[in-house]
């Protein structure tokens, strides 16, 4: 199959759950089929796009793990689209306009007024080429539409009901009447392009054969569609993928910069829970974890989809992490670990990562285990008795049934009277890991001193 596929944020802010969706759906096609993922900075937004967005975009999905075969931004582009341009120029696809937008205002308002939809009357194609000679020629600068193809000469100009169809990778058989649309504007009057031209053009050039994008881009599917077919070029597949909404339903738009990659970073949340929820979510699969992006390519099924809006839920996404890191085997976080100077502990990691929501959390129980903590003592007779019965080392994890039994024997606390108090003591929370586990790690010193009340 080796799909050629990309991912095409804009450089005008950083990219959130929604890109993220569709950048994973597209890199994982790629991955599942031995295809290529390019990543196309879509820049030609010159006022908005910026240079920092750029990097942090790169740097956001080299931490997903989304690296990319090739690589391409729109403002090194310009020749291609120029070419492209004259081309279509050239076929009468593309003409010049020159309305006002003041002038699209009040004729939109008096087709709307007299009960018509209120497309482009086309009237810039009644001009000579005299006509638009002179007006250019007095300074005048247009913008220039690409006419679609939803006319028959014998009637003129006025757009007749022209069904553009395809069979969406996602939802299924789609069409666009390109009769009820305006011809899009692709070139402004400063001369720069829209991204619906080109798209196109740089789809073409690179050859890409599956479009993997929000459904929100259904309508431009149907004009890009066109667009293709007038510069000599098979359209690729396309498959929509339905819009992302809160917990309580409502659309994510207005609290999407609160979604950003990046904020998921100084949440400390992995990148693989980011990733699986993303790819997971709206589908009907379980969103569960996977340890690896291949395993994740694995389940990557179109057919799975679902066309109604996904529910996304950050409690939902932290329930991921915590489930992502209660996986992990030592070997998968030694190197991450070893950084925070927990090193060579094996031990350590298998007894705290069921208690972890957060990676950076290990750090709390390292302290626990090998730091300095101020104990709680709840109640002294049991800590007094457990600090006399504490047996010699080497220690193992029957040492603590063993000890507390020795304590229950003589205080006759039991229960919660009994694990409690020691817990406190010895770690200063009121829950975590199982102490059968992390007595072996603290050392005999650090125990006897905390039941004792003082500071190790």
């Amino acid at each position: 199959m080796n799909p050629r596929v990309r991912f095409a944020p804009s450089p005008t802010g950083r990219i959130h759950i929604g890109n993220i969706r569709t950048a994973v759906l597209n890199w994982l096609l790629a991955r599942k089929y031995g295809g290529t993922f390019l990543l196309r900075l879509d820049d030609t937004d010159t006022v908005r796009s910026t240079q920092e967005y750029a990097d942090a975009i790169c740097d956001d999905l080299k931490w997903l793990g989304l690296t990319w075969d090739e690589f391409a931004r729109q403002q090194d582009r310009t020749a291609l689209y120029d070419e492209a341009a004259d081309a279509l120029k050239a076929s009468g696809a593309l003409y010049p306009c020159f309305e006002t937008e003041e002038e699209l205002d009040r004729r939109r308002k008096r087709q709307l007024a007299m009960h018509k939809p209120p497309i482009y009357d086309r009237a810039a194609l009644k001009l000579s080429d005299d006509e638009i000679a002179t007006r250019i020629g007095r300074g005048d600068k247009p913008h220039w539409r690409f006419r679609l193809p939803n006319t028959e000469e014998e009637r003129g100009l006025a757009p007749q009901p022209t069904l553009v169809s395809w069979n969406d990778l996602i939802r299924g058989d789609q069409t666009v009447d390109l009769g009820s649309l305006s011809d899009p504007v692709l070139i402004r009057e400063d001369g720069t392009y829209l991204y619906t031209f080109t798209s196109v053009v740089d789809d073409v050039a690179f050859g890409i054969t599956h479009i993997v994008r929000g459904e929100d881009h259904v309508t431009n599917t149907g004009v890009q569609m066109a667009i293709f077919e007038a510069m000599g070029a098979t359209p690729p597949q396309f498959g929509h993928h339905s819009l992302l909404v809160g917990a309580d339903g409502q659309a994510l738009s207005k609290r999407l910069g609160a979604l950003s990659v990046q904020s998921f970073r100084d949440d400390g949340l992995e990148p693989m829970a980011v990733l699986c929820h993303a790819a997971l979510v709206g589908t009907s699969d379980a969103i569960e974890p996977f340890k690896s992006r291949d395993e994740l390519a694995a389940k990557l099924d179109f057919a799975k989809i679902s066309t109604a809006p996904g529910r996304f839920d950050v409690a939902e996404l932290k329930t991921l992490n915590s489930k992502l890191l209660h996986m992990l085997d030592y070997a998968d976080v030694a190197d991450r670990l070893r950084a925070l100077g927990i090193e060579g502990c094996e031990d350590f990691w298998n007894a705290v990562r069921g208690n972890l929501e957060l990676f950076a959390d290990t750090q709390d129980w390292w302290t626990v285990v090998a730091g300095d903590i101020d104990p709680v003592i709840e109640d002294s007779k049991v800590t007094v008795a457990g600090a006399s019965l504490l047996p010699p080392e080497p220690w193992s994890e029957a040492t603590w049934s063993e000890w507390t039994g020795a304590i229950k024997a003589q205080t006759g606390a039991k229960g919660k009277a009994l694990f409690h108090p020691l817990r406190l003591a010895l770690t200063a929370r009121e829950a975590g890991p199982e102490l059968k586990f992390l007595l072996p790690l603290m050392g005999r010193d650090r125990v006897l001193a905390r039941l004792e009340g003082k500071r190790a």
